[in-house]
C-alpha cells in the first residue's frame, strides 16, 4: 500500500511521535510511507510529499514540532479545494492519514463521505475534540502551565502581586483548568463559567483581606470579553473575532488593566501563547501519540475508513469521525467545580 500521512492545523508536541508510530509499523510490513507537506495544502494540485524512510523516524519521537510542516490552509477559500484534495488522494495514494484537530477531521470526513480511504489521528492542544478522552499535545501544554505557575509563585510572592497568565484556549478552558489546577492557581477563569469582573474583584479582595498578600489569576484567551466589561467586535468563535485571532485579543492584559483600575492591585501579566506549543513531549505523550499513530495504521490495513482511533479510559478504540468532528468537549461543571474548591481565600 502507498499510505500518506499529514500534519494540519497547528503543531503540537507528540505529533512526531504519532507519525513514528505509523511509519515504523507501516515500513516493517513492507508498506510505502509519504509524508505530505504542510496538511492539506501538500494534497492541493500536484502532491507535494516525500517518501519517508525508517532514517527519517530514528530519534524523532522526544522532537517537538512537526517533521512534515503544518499549516492551517483554508480548502474552501478560494471554493473547490475539497476536491481537488479528494482527486489528488484517489490518484497518488490507497490511504492517508490526517492527524489534526476538528477542522483537519471534518475535512477527513467530508473525504471519507466521497469515497476518499481517510482514517483520522485526534490532536488539538485544547482537548475539546467531542468522543476521546486524549488529544495530542495536550499534556505537555497542561504541564508547561503547571511549571510556569510554580515559577511565578514565587516572584508573585515576592512583590506582593496579583499575576495574570493567559493560556490558551478557543471556547473551551481544558488548557487553562486543568494547567491551573496542577499548578495551584488562585483562580481560573474559562469560557464554560466564565466570571464577572465583581465576582474577580471580590474574590482578590478576600484573599487580601485575610492576608494572602498575592494571586495567581489563570485566564483562557477564548474568554468572551463582554463578561468582564469589555467589548467584542463581533461573534467570538473559534477563529477569533471577525478575523481577529485570539492570541491577539489581549485577553489577559486587559483583565490586568481592569484589576488595577478597580481593585488597587499591583499587577503584571505574562501571556504564554507558543510556549505552550513548544519543546519536547511529555513520556505522556509520546506514549499516547504513538498508540494513536499505531492504531490508525491498523485501522488502514483493515481497510477501516472513515474512522479515527480514540482514548477512552485506558483504551484505545476505533470510532467514526463524525463522533469528534460534530459538537465540541467542554469542561464539566463538576470539574470546575473541584478547581474552585481550590480557589483559597
Amino acid at each position: 500500500m502507498r499510505i500518506g500521512v499529514l500534519t494540519a492545523g497547528g503543531d503540537a508536541p507528540g505529533l512526531n511521535a504519532a507519525i513514528r508510530g505509523i511509519g515504523q509499523m507501516a515500513l516493517r510490513d513492507g508498506h510505502e510511507v509519504i509524508g505530505i507537506a504542510n496538511g492539506w495544502a501538500g494534497l492541493v494540485g500536484e502532491m507535494a510529499g516525500r517518501n519517508l524512510t525508517a532514517a527519517d523516524l530514528i530519534g524523532v519521537v522526544g522532537q517537538g514540532g512537526t517533521l512534515l510542516g503544518t499549516a492551517r490552509y483554508d480548502l474552501d477559500r478560494p471554493a473547490g479545494g475539497r476536491d481537488e484534495v479528494l482527486a489528488t488522494l484517489t490518484e497518488n495514494l490507497d490511504a492517508l492519514i490526517a492527524i489534526g484537530g476538528d477542522g483537519t477531521q471534518r475535512i477527513s470526513q467530508w473525504l471519507s463521505e466521497r469515497g476518499g480511504p481517510v482514517v483520522g489521528v485526534p490532536k488539538t492542544l485544547d482537548n475539546d475534540l467531542p468522543g476521546t478522552d486524549y488529544c495530542i499535545g495536550f499534556d505537555t501544554a497542561i504541564s508547561f502551565v503547571a511549571e510556569s505557575l510554580d515559577r511565578l509563585h514565587t516572584t508573585a510572592a515576592s512583590h506582593h502581586r496579583v499575576m495574570v497568565v493567559e493560556t490558551m484556549g478557543r471556547t473551551t478552558g481544558w488548557v487553562a483548568a486543568m494547567g491551573g489546577l496542577a499548578g495551584g492557581a488562585d483562580l481560573i477563569i474559562i469560557p464554560e463559567f466564565p466570571l464577572t469582573m465583581d465576582e474577580i474583584l471580590e474574590h482578590l479582595a478576600k484573599r487580601r483581606s485575610v492576608g494572602s498578600a498575592f494571586s495567581i489569576v489563570v485566564i483562557a484567551e477564548g474568554i468572551n470579553l463582554a463578561t468582564l466589561g469589555g467589548h467584542e467586535a463581533g461573534e467570538l468563535s473559534s477563529e477569533g473575532v471577525r478575523g481577529v485571532r485570539l492570541a491577539t485579543r489581549g485577553v489577559g492584559q486587559f483583565l490586568a488593566s481592569r484589576i488595577d483600575e478597580h481593585g488597587g492591585f499591583e499587577v503584571r501579566t505574562t501571556v504564554l501563547g507558543h510556549l505552550q506549543r513548544g519543546g519536547s513531549p511529555t513520556a505522556y505523550d509520546r506514549i499516547w501519540a504513538t498508540r494513536v499513530g499505531a492504531a490508525a495504521y491498523d485501522a488502514v490495513v483493515a481497510g477501516r475508513f472513515g474512522t479515527i482511533p480514540v482514548v477512552r479510559g485506558n483504551e484505545v478504540v476505533l470510532t467514526d469521525l463524525e463522533t469528534v468532528s460534530t459538537g465540541q468537549r467542554r469542561v464539566p461543571r463538576e470539574f470546575y467545580d473541584l478547581c474552585a474548591a481550590f480557589f483559597e481565600v
